[in-house]
């Protein structure tokens, strides 16, 4: 019902005075272009009917809303906690498209193709440092590991060998294969293509740990290759007899090809790749870098269209792979959209908003107080670790703390406030390494401050961002006003509902039926064992059912009990279940169904409040909504100026 609601909100609501008023709703007028923006935005057609009887129609309905929301407005409906509540989450949601540099934004965008232009083949060591841990012992270990590299002699390999952390690749000496752009976190990328051919990288940070970076080769951008396979699975739990096992059969597969069998048929016979056996072997289109190198190696090294290479051996089998298609890297235009979607979603994101909060905090006269900033963080560090309260925050011990830790567009932000944001980020206590949780939360305090700031002004500066807070504020306030009047009031006002009933209970009517059981069993056994309770009428029906129904059979027999209408129920008729309450329904395969009436209505009847109750709320709304509404055009007046109106109307 809300995306009802919401679907009906004005596209534009900001009037422009008596300017050209279109039409007045009590002491409010609405404008002729905002009028016109809302109706062309709702047109079902592109191209809006501009003809005097749907502009009236639609006049009528904008209007009503119009009543509605200023009725809100006068209740005041978005100061209700959910709402402000809703609202700010929505902001929230909405505020992170604006809140960002779109010049650095579309220069990520370029950076990021441009760099697919390439492939870097790359080893690393990875030290870890895992989130929320100590930086100081893992960056220690990584610069002794580059020193020892840079100064002493020791290869690159032996010590990724030796110290990495990454266990996928210190086997192979750190070597990770060719890489291209977003398929790895930003800073392993940027350090990858700012490094050159042979040389190391100074240590770097990313969310997995620190990091150091060789690269081994460059080369130009394969494109994308199409392929299909099939894959002879090698049992490693057999060692080399089984390898052998494997090449064996591929061997013998490549030979069937060889020998004029079809690719597709061979898949369906020998392939062992689950996900692709069911679509002739066909892979999904991939880049350098997404495969292994070798299968990777030997699908780019196919020439011709349809041509096969292999056996290839990997760790997962052999493959026997057929080129299905190749394609150059698409240009820059074409790809833009889907670059711009994995950018914002990449940890480079975070560079564009970085570069917007500092033109914020330039516009804003961002200031910060070190000294104050060290007094709240000395008495952090100070909490003791041991004891009752042990590593415990107490927030009144920081309440006369009100020195500003930092300030801008004329307002402060005190120690107070930031143990107080501390507190409520880590629930009271501070665990893990504390100097690095402190730095962080006072980050994240900064960075939420200035998100809140930048989010409040949007409403102000940006036309655009204002007018879609308005619209959903309209929405969910008209949400409300409408559960308060009719949807909720509907359900709850039970003096009202049955006042609303007695004057039409005769509407509500049971056909011609019955009232009873209506058994299926599945098999001959089942229906003889309840043929025989049911006729003995001195049973339940969950008493049959668990009688008949065991764990092996537990359906043997289904039952549903209730009011029926000859009308819809065609199995029995009046005439069936008059002469015998009773009625047999031969199945397909010795099913059966049962038809056990206790009670046969001839004529109809008319239904109680409860058993009409669905049908009888959904009119009772109806009937409140009406009724709200022309409330609303008494309270809320119009008056159309007919000239400004004809002035829109096109024949």
């Amino acid at each position: 019902m809300r995306k009802l609601v919401l679907s009906c909100m004005a596209a534009g609501l900001v009037t422009s005075g008596y300017a050209q008023a279109l039409f007045t709703y009590g002491p409010n007028s609405v404008a002729k272009d905002e009028f016109l923006r809302v109706y062309k935005k709702n047109s079902i057609n592109k191209k809006p009917d501009m003809s005097e009887k749907e502009l009236r129609s639609y006049l009528d309905l904008y209007s009503l809303f119009r009543m509605k929301v200023a009725e809100a407005e006068k209740q005041r409906l978005d100061t209700v906690p959910s709402i402000d509540k809703e609202l700010t989450n929505y902001r929230k949601q909405l505020a992170k498209n604006y809140l960002t540099d779109d010049q650095i934004t579309n220069k990520l965008i370029r950076e990021a193709y441009d760099r697919m232009k390439e492939n870097v083949r790359v080893a690393h060591i990875l030290v870890s440092c895992p989130p929320g841990t100590d930086t100081a012992a893992p960056r220690k270990k990584i610069d002794s590991i580059y020193n020892v590299i840079e100064t002493k002699g020791q290869t690159f390999e032996a010590m990724a060998m030796a110290l990495s952390d990454d266990r996928g690749s210190k086997d192979k000496g750190g070597e990770i294969g060719y890489m291209s752009s977003l398929q790895y976190v930003y800073p392993f990328e940027n350090a990858a293509y700012n490094t050159p051919k042979g040389k190391v990288s100074a240590p770097f940070k990313s969310q997995f740990g620190y990091h150091i970076v060789k690269v081994l080769d460059r080369r130009a951008d394969r494109g994308e290759v199409k392929v299909a396979q099939i894959l002879i699975q090698t049992q490693k739990s057999r060692g080399e007899e089984g390898i052998k096992d494997a090449r064996k059969r591929a061997d013998s597969v490549m030979a069937m090809l060889k020998g004029g069998a079809r690719f597709a048929d061979l898949v369906m016979k020998y392939s062992d790749d689950k996900f692709t056996i069911n679509d002739s072997g066909v892979m999904k289109p991939f880049t350098s870098g997404r495969m292994v190198q070798v299968f990777e190696d030997a699908a780019f090294g196919i020439k011709k269209v349809g041509d096969v290479a292999g056996p290839v051996q990997t760790e997962f089998g052999f493959h026997i792979i057929k080129l299905l298609g190749k394609n150059s890297l698409k240009p820059y235009d074409t790809l833009y959209t889907q670059l711009k979607r994995k950018v914002e979603n990449d940890a480079r994101a975070q560079s564009a908003k970085d570069i917007y909060f500092e033109k914020v905090k330039a516009q804003n006269g961002f200031k910060e107080n070190a000294e104050a900033y060290k007094e709240v963080y000395e008495k952090l560090m100070a909490i003791p670790d041991t004891g009752a309260d042990a590593k415990s925050i107490k927030p009144d011990d920081f309440r006369n703390m009100s020195k500003p830790v930092m300030s801008m567009a004329g307002k402060s932000y005190t120690q107070s406030d930031f143990a107080a944001f501390l507190y409520n980020m880590t629930r009271g206590k501070l665990n893990g390494p504390r100097a690095t949780t402190i730095r962080d939360a006072y980050s994240l305090f900064v960075n939420n401050m200035l998100t809140d700031f930048q989010e409040r002004k949007l409403v102000e500066e940006n036309p655009e961002f204002r007018l879609l807070m308005n619209e959903y504020k309209d929405g969910i306030m008209l949400f409300e006003l409408m559960d308060r009047n009719v949807w909720s009031k509907a359900s709850k006002d039970s003096a009202g509902l049955k006042a609303f009933f007695e004057t039409r209970k005769n509407k509500y009517m049971w056909e011609a039926g019955f009232e009873g059981a209506v058994y299926k069993f599945k098999t001959k056994a089942a229906y003889d064992t309840g043929m025989i309770m049911i006729r003995q009428r001195k049973f339940t029906e969950e008493e049959i059912a668990k009688a008949i129904n065991s764990t092996e059979k537990p359906d043997a027999v289904t039952v549903q009990r209730g009011r029926y209408e000859f009308s819809r129920f065609k199995e029995a008729t009046l005439a069936d279940l008059q002469a015998d309450n009773i009625k047999v329904i031969n199945g397909e395969n010795e099913t059966y169904t049962v038809v056990a009436a206790k009670q046969v209505f001839a004529q109809p009847v008319a239904k109680t409040l409860e058993e009409a109750r669905g049908y009888v709320v959904a009119e009772y709304q109806d009937f409140l909504e009406k009724q709200w509404n022309e409330k609303m055009r008494q309270d809320y007046p119009v008056k159309v100026n007919e000239t400004v109106f004809k002035s829109m109307v096109k024949k």
